[in-house]
């Protein structure tokens, strides 16, 4: 019968907080989840808010730096096509090289441009606009700068270095006086970039400008100049090392790592550098026109993403505060209705329980009377038991008639034989061949009476292994059983064949299967022999592809000491037994495919054959 919890029990008030508290699981892993799924979304979205942002800024910077580069690029144009220029060079004197050191310091004061200075056509510099200054540049060797060197092979050249004398990086823009076949020598303006640096510090967003090999020339943050943004080659790093370009920099590289990676240049790097105060940035890559240079801008994103998440989770919190109002007053109502509802079930229940103990006189008068039907049914079942028995001792009967009904079929025919024998040879004495080929004639009539008698005996007696082919294995059951009757007569009847529905075929041979049927009964029937109810039965179990042949006996079953070798040679419990007739059925068995095992316990023993499955 259903109990139900009485109202202000234990196990209701149990129930009731269960309730309450799986509320509170449910309510708590929604709003994780949900904000869990806000933060990605916020993420993202603070992230695409973000790009654009950043790229705005990066286009400003970098219209900056174009700027800054193109500014200084006419003056190494104009001044090569320069009298003054031309003069100084090829004329070399005093009064000509003052006067072009006068008109480039003048021409520096203009413009934006850091120093300029021309060199003649051996490298070295003859007039300057730091002339007058103690770091002055003229007299100084640049034949080794590949500017030079590449201005003087093709015209004009741009090269980033760190100054040899200035020790200030700079951008060099060159420029070749004079033709191809006969240059005079080179005209190079020299541009710092202190003041862009200093501009881009102003946001505090790492700001900074690579070139082809991954070197940074310019940096919003002064630590990272002339640091790579991967590790370099051993041999590029040596051949920029012996080039002196950047002086004795050690072109250690940043400790960037990627993220995530998006489209057009953008992606999520993470850095541990002590300058870097945030961890994960935002970087745009740019590349700077006319030049071989690339832009990057690092915007941290932490900042960014706290805010929308802190925004997106406020309004999630002011979504489902509601919500879970809404459902703990639903489940407060829900939950009165359940202590009324089970008030009226514990008023039923009361009243079910003085209903059953009504009722429990009649319940026991009733199993009384089912106690006494059961026992009257034991009683017909004992009845038709004895009725089994005497039928069984009929049969006995029977088949003890029928065994000496065989005996004297053979024995007689066998008797007469050895009269007949007797006469032909009185005969053949007497030299009357025609009584004695009638005598042998009969002789020979006879035999074949006796053999039609043993033709199954003769059948299973002849040996040797032949083809598989296909055997009906209900008339290899039965053909075994007649073969053992004159073995077990008035025993046979413990033998029970239920015989399948159908005909049932598997692929072996007849007469060595019914050698492994005759081995397996006999030592069955030997097993139940003490036994007062001793009992053989086989069934035959059709499978998918295969066939089952069972014999089971209700005998004492195998011993647990030679069960394991059971299917061992000469392992037997019969005291006269040699122990091979288990070998050899198995043997049989497997020559064609099949296999016989054993299973054995206090309720006896039960062999199984397993054959291929025949078709018709």
């Amino acid at each position: 019968m259903q109990t139900f919890a009485v109202p202000h029990s234990p196990d209701f008030s149990r129930r009731n907080r269960y309730g309450w508290l799986q509320m509170l699981v449910v309510g708590l892993l929604l709003a994780a989840g949900c904000f869990y799924g806000i933060g990605l979304y916020a993420r993202q979205t603070a992230l695409a808010e973000l790009e654009k942002e950043a790229r705005s800024s990066a286009n400003l910077k970098l219209a900056f730096l174009r700027a800054v580069l193109e500014r200084p690029r006419s003056l190494p144009l104009v001044l090569a096509e320069d009298q003054q220029v031309i003069d100084a060079l090829s004329l070399k004197t005093p009064e000509a090289v003052d006067r072009l050191n006068r008109k480039l310091a003048r021409l520096v004061a203009g413009t934006s441009a850091s120093v300029l200075y021309v060199t003649d056509a051996s490298g070295h510099a003859i007039a300057s606009s730091n002339w007058q200054s103690p770091q002055s540049f003229v007299g100084s060797d640049y034949a080794f700068r590949q500017y030079f060197s590449r201005s003087m092979a093709q015209g004009a050249a741009e090269y980033f270095a760190f100054g040899t004398v200035s020790k200030v990086p700079g951008l060099y823009i060159s420029r070749r006086v004079g033709p191809a076949d006969k240059p005079l020598g080179v005209v190079v303006v020299k541009s710092e970039f202190q003041d862009l640096e200093n501009d881009w510090q102003e946001d505090q967003r790492a700001s900074l400008v690579a070139d082809q090999s991954g070197v940074i020339l310019i940096s919003s943050i002064p630590a990272w100049r002339f640091k790579t943004l991967a590790p370099l080659p051993e041999a590029r790093r040596q051949s920029i090392h012996d080039s002196l370009q950047f002086g004795d920099a050690p072109l250690q590289p940043l400790s960037l790592t990627t993220v995530a990676r998006f489209t057009d240049g953008l992606r999520l790097v993470r850095g541990r550098l002590p300058e870097m105060i945030r961890k994960d940035y935002l970087e745009i890559s740019q590349d700077v026109p006319t030049t071989n240079w690339k832009f990057l801008y690092l915007v941290p994103t932490e900042p960014a993403i706290d805010a929308m998440t802190r925004e997106m989770r406020l309004v999630t919190v002011s979504v489902l505060a509601p919500i879970y109002l809404l459902v703990a007053f639903v489940l407060w109502r829900r939950h009165a209705a359940s202590l009324r509802m089970a008030r009226v079930r514990a008023n039923q229940l009361e009243l079910e329980r003085r209903v059953a103990e009504r009722t429990l006189d009649l319940s026991m008068a009733r199993d009384r009377l089912e106690a006494e039907i059961a026992g009257r049914k034991e009683t017909e079942a004992r009845l038709q038991v004895v009725q089994q028995e005497l039928v069984q001792a009929n049969r006995l009967a029977i088949l003890g008639q029928v065994a000496a009904g065989v005996a004297h079929e053979i024995n007689q025919p066998v008797a007469t034989i050895r009269a007949f024998a007797e006469n032909a040879e009185v005969f053949l004495e007497r030299h009357d061949v025609g009584m004695a080929r009638d005598n042998l004639g009969a002789i020979s009539r006879l035999t074949e009476r006796i053999g039609a008698i043993t033709e199954d005996l003769k059948a299973f007696a002849r040996k040797g292994r032949t083809a598989p082919e296909p055997v009906a294995v209900g008339d290899a059951v039965s053909g075994a059983i007649e073969l053992l009757r004159s073995r077990f007569a008035g025993r046979l009847d413990a033998l029970v064949f239920h015989a399948p529905s159908q005909r049932v075929l598997v692929k072996a041979n007849r007469l060595r299967l019914e050698q492994v049927l005759i081995n397996l009964f006999q030592n069955a029937l030997e097993a139940v022999e003490a036994q007062p109810d001793g009992k053989v039965e086989v069934h035959v179990e059709v499978g998918d592809g295969h066939v089952d042949i069972v014999i089971e006996d209700n005998g004492p079953g195998i011993s647990r000491d030679i069960r394991p070798q059971l299917f061992t040679p000469f392992t037997t419990s019969k005291e006269k037994g040699l122990g091979l007739g288990l070998v050899i059925s198995r043997d049989i068995i497997r020559d064609y495919g099949g296999d016989l095992t054993v299973e054995s316990g206090a309720a006896g023993a039960r062999f199984t054959i397993q054959l291929p499955k025949a078709s018709a």
